[in-house]
C-alpha cells in the first residue's frame, strides 16, 4: 500500500441545545450581538453526566458503523482533545474500552482547535509506515467544562461535540501530506489553564493572524497535494467564528468549493469541529465520494496544521 485514506466520517452532539435567547438570559448579550460578532446562534451542550469519551465513543461507533467494520478492526485509536479533565486513563484509552477495541495502541493529541488535523496526519504516517492497519481519528471536546458562564466574551463560543474518522491502508492516498506549524511566541493568544481550568482568548489577536497569516499556508497544502485552490469540492476550516471563516476561505481562492458553516448552528467545538462540520457535509451529501477537501485546524498554542482529504 502506497497511502492511507479516510474510509468512513462519523459525528455526535448532546442533545441539549443552548440559544443566543438562552444566553441573553444568563449574561449581558443579545441575539443580535452574538450573531453580527461571530455568526452563532445556536449550540450543543453536554450535560455532567456525558463525559468526553461518551462523545467521543457514539461519533468513532457511527464512522465503525458507516465502514462496515467492527471493534476489532482496529489496531490504533487517536483522540484530538483539550478537555481532558483526568491524567490517565488517557481519552483514547477510555473510547477504546467503550467501544472494546482489542488491543490498540490508544493516544491523546492535544493540539486544540489543530487538534484533529495533528491526530489526521500522525494516524496517516503510521499506517503509512507499516505501524497500524486501521485507526480511528476521533476529535472530541466538552468546551462547557471549561468555559466561565459569567464572561459573554468566550461563553457566547463554545459547544460541545465528537467527529471521528476511520483510516485505513490504501493503493492510491486519500489523505495528502500535511503542512503543520505553530507561532509558539503567539502561544497566549488562546489558553485553557487555571484551577478549574479556563477558556481565555485575545480574540482580535487570533483574527489578525487567521485572517493574514494563515490563507498562503492553506493554498501552500493545496500545493502539497498537488492541486490548486480552485481545484478543491469542499473547505473545511476550524469552526472558530463566522467572521474567521469566511474571509478565510475567500482569500484561500476556493472559488468552487462549499464551505463548511456548522459554527453557526454547532459553536466553537474545539478539536471535534473539523470532523463534526465535515461529516455534516458527507451524510447531506454535499459533497461526493472521491471529491477534494481542505481541511484546515488552527487556534491554540496559536497551531496549524492542514492536508488535502478525498471525501469517503
Amino acid at each position: 500500500m502506497n497511502g492511507s485514506r479516510i474510509a468512513a466520517v462519523g459525528h455526535y452532539q448532546p442533545a441539549k441545545v443552548l440559544t443566543n435567547e438562552d444566553l441573553a438570559g444568563l449574561v449581558d448579550t443579545s441575539d443580535e450581538w452574538i450573531t453580527s460578532r461571530v455568526g452563532i446562534r445556536t449550540r450543543h451542550i453536554a450535560g455532567p453526566d456525558e463525559p468526553v469519551d461518551e462523545l467521543a465513543g457514539h461519533a468513532a461507533a457511527k464512522a465503525l458503523a458507516s465502514a462496515g467494520l467492527g471493534p476489532e478492526d482496529i489496531d490504533l485509536v487517536v483522540v484530538a482533545t483539550s478537555t481532558a479533565i483526568d491524567r490517565s486513563p488517557n481519552m483514547a484509552a477510555r473510547v477504546a474500552h467503550r467501544l472494546s477495541v482489542p488491543n490498540p495502541a490508544a493516544m491523546d493529541i492535544n493540539v486544540v482547535c489543530a487538534g484533529f488535523t495533528h491526530a489526521l496526519a500522525t494516524a496517516d504516517h503510521a499506517v503509512r509506515a507499516g505501524a497500524a492497519t486501521r485507526a480511528l481519528v476521533i476529535g472530541a471536546d466538552k468546551m462547557s467544562e471549561v468555559t466561565d458562564w459569567t464572561d459573554r466574551t468566550t461563553c457566547v463560543l463554545v459547544g460541545d461535540g465528537a467527529g471521528a474518522a476511520v483510516v485505513e491502508a490504501a493503493e492510491e492516498p486519500g489523505i495528502g501530506p500535511v503542512l503543520w506549524g505553530s507561532v509558539p511566541e503567539m502561544g497566549n493568544a488562546v489558553r485553557i489553564e487555571g484551577t478549574p481550568p479556563r477558556f481565555a482568548q485575545e480574540g482580535q489577536s487570533v483574527y489578525r493572524w487567521a485572517t493574514t497569516k494563515l490563507p498562503p499556508i492553506a493554498r501552500a497544502a493545496c500545493e502539497k497535494a498537488g492541486l490548486t485552490p480552485a481545484d478543491l469540492a469542499a473547505v473545511v476550516l476550524h469552526q472558530a467564528n463566522l467572521r474567521i471563516i469566511e474571509p478565510l476561505a475567500a482569500k484561500i481562492g476556493a472559488v468552487n468549493a462549499v464551505v463548511a458553516r456548522d459554527v453557526v448552528e454547532s459553536g466553537n467545538t474545539s478539536a471535534a469541529s473539523i470532523p463534526l462540520a465535515f461529516s455534516k457535509l458527507v451524510e447531506r451529501g454535499e459533497i461526493s465520494s472521491g471529491d477534494p477537501v481542505l481541511l484546515f485546524g488552527f487556534g491554540g498554542n496559536l497551531s496549524y496544521a492542514g492536508q488535502v482529504v478525498r471525501c469517503p
